[in-house]
């Protein structure tokens, strides 16, 4: 027999109301959330109320205060902060080998389930990986179009929950380009001309053939028999 439920408490509402507008991007990762006073009065509640449901979002790891400075976004959603607190104890190879299962499974779906959008979106970040490499080498925006890159493969698997858990996982780490700085070399193909031409083809055996030897690229560093499991 079901016992009755509570009614949700007004820190709860409050909380569940910025949770909303971290997940749903309006608080961007990184961002410094408005002013107590500003979040009281467009809420109408009190500091007691406020503070309340801040602890709860800071427990939970999607807010962090800082000591004079402010309280900012640190994850996108529970699940994101869970692993990112997790992915903090781990060595930057295992982090790779759970990005190689999962580049692996996304290619070979968006084989099966990519569209022509896709397609042009996979081609517009690998131009952009071209182009931050290219002259004066800008590794910030070659992370940012890389990532894009990685996310659009990921999106066109059309499984929600593999996006999801790729989000959660890498958002932040972006574990590939961490793991070697150096991006150019015979074997690291910029913007990843040889898995979008696969996916273009519907191959699949090619796409994670692609996957494989990449990630193998950004392995090899750190399979040293006196790898020391150096956090990501």
């Amino acid at each position: 027999m079901f016992e009755k439920l509570e009614k949700q408490t007004l820190s709860g509402r409050v909380y569940a109301q910025i949770e909303a507008l971290i997940t749903g991007g309006e608080w961007e990762i990184g961002s410094r959330i408005p002013r107590e006073a500003d979040l009281m009065e467009q809420l109408g509640v009190s500091r007691n109320t406020l503070r309340e449901a801040i602890r709860g979002l800071v427990q939970v790891g999607l807010l962090e205060t800082r000591q004079g400075d402010g309280t900012f976004v640190t994850a996108s959603s529970e699940l994101s902060a869970i692993l990112h607190k997790r992915i903090s104890r781990s060595s930057i190879l295992e982090a790779l080998e759970v990005q190689h299962a999962l580049d692996r499974e996304a290619a070979a779906l968006a084989c099966e389930r990519r569209t022509d959008d896709d397609l042009t979106q996979m081609e517009r970040y690998a131009a952009a990986c071209r182009q931050a490499m290219s002259g004066s080498e800008d590794h910030e925006a070659f992370k940012d179009a890389d990532w894009n890159l990685h996310r659009t493969v990921v999106a066109a698997s059309r499984n929600r929950l593999l996006a999801d858990l790729y989000e959660s996982l890498f958002e932040k780490l972006q574990v590939s380009i961490l793991a070697n700085r150096s991006i150019s070399g015979t074997r690291y193909e910029i913007g990843h001309p040889t898995l979008i031409a696969a996916i273009r083809d519907r191959d699949a055996e090619r796409a994670i053939r692609s996957v494989d030897d990449y990630i193998a690229h950004f392995k090899a560093p750190h399979e040293r028999p006196d790898d020391n499991w150096t956090d990501v």
